[in-house]
């Protein structure tokens, strides 16, 4: 979802200025380490116009932090909305994939 602050949050996970963020067209990839782990963190756009190509990112995905502005209180039914349209048409129902919200 646009405008939600996923750029601000991975910068602030990599250690960078969030004062300046402006949205993200395409995506952008940083590579973190946490605990014993190099993470790649994929920050991709939520403008309307970009969400077609959401599902060409899934491949050799190990999880997804989906973000949503929560003071926002439609942004979030249809940040809600496209969580599950996204996940209705990348993930099969094995039982091991779990959409597990966090309270905001």
């Amino acid at each position: 979802m646009d405008n939600a602050g996923k750029t601000s949050i991975v910068k602030r996970l990599n250690g960078d200025d969030v004062r300046n963020v402006s949205p993200t067209l395409g995506f952008s990839i940083i590579s973190i380490m946490f605990k014993d782990y190099n993470l790649n963190l994929w920050d991709v756009g939520g403008q309307k116009t970009i969400r077609t190509y959401w599902k060409n990112y899934f491949e050799q995905t190990d999880g997804i932090i989906w973000v949503v502005d929560c003071a926002d209180h439609n942004r979030l039914e249809s940040g809600s909305e496209e969580l599950y349209k996204l996940l209705d048409e990348e993930v099969s129902g094995s039982g091991s994939d779990l959409v597990i919200p966090l309270p905001p």
